[in-house]
Parts: structure tokens; sequence; C-alpha cells
């Protein structure tokens, strides 16, 4: 069983198109049509429904993509391992991140993993806490960037603690004050981020039995940041997603100091590729400014 022809699967799979995963991998269609039948006959049951909307996986499908994606997962850590040895670096990664770590840390982190291993690629994927603990549990991803999940199935690492904080109009009251009680959050009109997603948010406001009155809900914390800055509510999010943003809202501490813990999580690091550990190594060492080996 040959990895190209599971790769080709896994993003058929993926794309649900097998023109989609032609460009994809850079092959003609009637080339990936080929390594897909192939593949289909070794195992001796077909893995897609096909029409002219594009292939859906077959029941069987779904029961061998796990098997399939390890099987890619252990040739890919062979050939990076070799080339290892060889003394050159080279093979691919799939990173999950948070919105906020996307846009702050990852083009500091890809630009330095990139100077020092130009022969390995790079895929990134943005998402909430429910995404990547579906990518970590599916093993489509070597490592994610965000808060720790839950549970302990996956390997974790922390790298940086950040603080909560709420972020306010700039004519509310306690703008400028020095703390924003935390139980008050239940008394303002509240923009919530990304509801039931499992985000700091909810988990700050389950933790602590909070019940804001909410009146509104966005997909993400830019949004969020603008419309309170309209005065149409209040909110609260990581210090760390608004650094670079500039606008009037007010960020103020919470009373009790409310802190998130961002790290990687890694499906298991025992047995993530050589190109996976150089590239969490590299950005630990440069989110935090020392070195890491692993």
């Amino acid at each position: 069983m040959e990895a190209v022809k599971c790769e080709a699967f896994l993003a058929a799979a993926e794309l649900g198109s097998l023109t989609a995963t032609a460009e994809l991998l850079g092959y003609t269609q009637s080339g990936v049509t080929r390594m897909i039948g192939t593949l289909e006959e070794e195992l001796g049951f077909p893995l897609f429904l096909r029409s002219k909307k594009g292939v859906q996986l077959t029941e069987n499908g779904k029961l061998m993509l796990p098997l399939l994606r390890e099987v890619v997962r252990a040739h890919h850590n062979a050939e990076q391992l070799s080339a290892e040895i060889g003394g050159v670096s080279k093979g691919s990664l799939t990173i999950g991140c948070y919105y906020s770590i996307s846009a702050l840390w990852m083009p500091e982190i890809l630009t330095a993993f990139r100077a020092r291993y130009p022969g390995v690629t790079v895929r990134m994927q943005e998402g909430g806490n429910l995404e990547m603990a579906r990518w970590l549990n599916e093993r489509s991803v070597d490592c994610c960037f965000g808060a720790q999940m839950h549970g302990d199935k996956y390997d974790w690492l922390p790298v940086f603690r950040d603080e909560l904080v709420a972020w306010l109009p700039r004519g509310h009251e306690l703008a400028a004050a020095d703390s924003f009680p935390l139980c008050r959050l239940q008394e303002e009109p509240f923009i919530h981020t990304s509801p039931n997603h499992d985000t700091d948010q909810d988990r700050l406001l389950e933790q602590h039995d909070l019940h804001p009155q909410t009146c509104f809900t966005t997909r993400d914390g830019f949004t969020t940041y603008n419309m309170v800055e309209a005065g149409l509510g209040v909110s609260f999010n990581q210090r760390l997603i608004s650094r670079k943003w500039s606008g009037t809202v007010a960020e103020v501490p919470f009373d009790p100091p409310q802190f998130v813990t961002l790290g990687i999580s890694v499906p298991s690091l025992r047995e993530a590729s050589p190109a996976a550990k150089k590239f969490i190594a590299c950005a630990i060492e440069t989110v935090t400014g020392g070195e890491k080996s692993l």
C-alpha cells in the first residue's frame, strides 16, 4: 500500500472533490482517479461514493480514514528521520492554532522555523478549542497552539500565561478603574464571542457560574472588540489578542484576577515526527526567548 495513494485518499476525503485533490497534490484528475481506484482494488471495497457533485466517503471509507492517516503519518516520519540521519531536514507539518496566536505568534515563529529548516513545509489551520480537540483526536494535525484541552488524551506543553481582561467602552464608568469586578459581568449588556464552543469566555463563565445578559454574539474577537468600542456592551478576552489593534477599548483587569495558560497540545510527543519536534522547540524558543530541546 503506497503512501502516495493514501495521501490522495485523505485529500479527497477532506476536499470532497477529485479535481480539487488533483490541483492540491499536483497531479492530473485521471491520475488521482487511478490512484484511488488502485487503492480500492487493494483493499477490496470502495472508499467513496461518486457523483457529479464530487465524492463522499462510504461507511468503509470512514472506517479506513484514521488507519490510512496513520499510514501517511508513519511514512512522513520515516522520510523525515532518514533525511535527518543524512543531515538534511525535510517534511511537512500541519499546525492548528487559536486565531489570536496565528496573528501574533505565528508570523515570527514561521519566519524563524523557515530560516532554520527551509525543507519543511508548514500548513496552518485556525480554529477554537472544539475544532482543535477534533483535529488532535483525528491526528490530522501535528500539534495545536491554544489553551489546554480537557482530559488527558494529549501531551501538553505550557508556554505562556496570559491575563484575561474586561473590554469596556471608553465612556464606561469603570474604564479608568484599576479593576473590574468579575461578578459585574452579569449586570452589563454582554457581547459573547463564539458561545458554546469551549472558548476562554465559556470556560470562565462556567467556572464561576456567571450568567451574563448577552445582547450580541459574534464569531471572532475583532468583531467583538469593535462592537465594544461602539458602546454596544462589554466583553472580555486575553490581553494578548488585542495587543496590535488600534482602538479606544479600555482593557481592565478583573477582580479577582483571571488568567489562561497558552501552550502546545500534541497527540503524542513520544510519537511526534522529527520535524514536529523541531517546530515545537523553535516555537517555544521564539515565544519565551529560551532554548527548548525535545
